[in-house]
């Protein structure tokens, strides 16, 4: 099912004038909509709805969700019908951004909610609700975060991957990505994740999925919260795009290339330190500065 639509990916090594090694994996190549983490994520996510005898499926995410998007063009190939809950009631009335417009486009109904209503997302007289609104649906979480998307994010790294780098970067937005990561990791490697959302809550939502002890996360390059961008952020996307022939987004793999350059800056990391970051795709959400 998915394994047939997953394309080739490939590792690109910077040129770089410092004392460490950086090589993107390039998620981003796996396929043009359901690309980077998201194919991770919802492999096993579909593959269970498909074993329950269930072609619907409804999810959760912001306006300018990676995760709706790659959601709603999967259901689209795959024969699903698809439905958006999306945090925002006021975006209803609004022109739609690319990310949702996308969403749309490949048939996905989107739902717009409230706010304080979005936060019942987890809870289960919430998902009472909408299981009797929308029956016969497969519910993914927000960010497609649960144990089908840790176990699919563990395939992230291949066996050259834990042999050959010392530290493992990866943006992070609802942390299963992270958390497949560090699951897969090697002993000797270090996991670092940055954070796309301001706040410490993330260390411990991915707590929850690991026993680990060998990652920590920073939100020290979100620029002040989700979605949120800086004029020295889209510059810095912008020369790197330019230097290096990789495109970034301004929500998560540009805040995490703009952490990783400023660590390494600051010395951050030994010399000699072979450095994968894990280019998780959502260029569909990008916009020039």
């Amino acid at each position: 099912m998915f394994d047939q639509i997953a394309q080739s990916v490939t590792y690109q090594k910077l040129n770089l004038d410092a004392a460490v090694s950086v090589t993107i994996k390039r998620l981003d190549q796996i396929h043009p909509q359901i690309s980077g983490n998201k194919f991770f994520k919802l492999k096993y996510n579909f593959l269970e709805a498909q074993q329950q005898s269930l072609n619907k499926v409804l999810t959760f995410g912001g306006a300018y969700s990676n995760h709706i998007a790659a959601t709603a063009y999967a259901a689209h190939l795959f024969g699903f019908k698809s439905v958006g809950i999306i945090r925002g009631e006021e975006l209803a009335s609004k022109a739609l951004n690319p990310t949702l417009a996308t969403a749309q486009q490949f048939g996905m109904q989107l739902h717009f909610v409230s706010r304080e209503q979005y936060r019942q997302k987890d809870q289960s007289e919430y998902l009472i609700e909408l299981r009797q609104q929308f029956p016969e649906h497969f519910i993914i979480p927000e960010g497609g975060t649960n144990p089908l998307a840790i176990q699919g994010c563990k395939e992230i790294l291949n066996a050259e991957d834990l042999q050959n780098y010392d530290v493992i970067c990866c943006a992070v937005g609802t942390g299963g990505t992270l958390a497949g990561i560090i699951e897969a990791s090697s002993a000797h490697q270090k996991v670092l994740g940055f954070s796309a959302l301001k706040g410490d809550f993330l260390q411990r939502d991915v707590q929850q999925w690991t026993t680990k002890q060998n990652w920590q996360i920073t939100d020290a390059y979100c620029c002040g919260g989700y979605a949120k961008t800086t004029p020295e952020l889209l510059q810095f996307m912008q020369s790197f795009e330019a230097e290096h022939s990789i495109p970034l987004e301004q929500v998560y793999t540009a805040k995490m290339m703009s952490g990783i350059f400023d660590l390494i800056e600051q010395n951050y990391f030994s010399k000699g330190t072979r450095i994968l970051v894990i280019h998780t795709g959502g260029l569909q959400g990008r916009y020039a500065g």
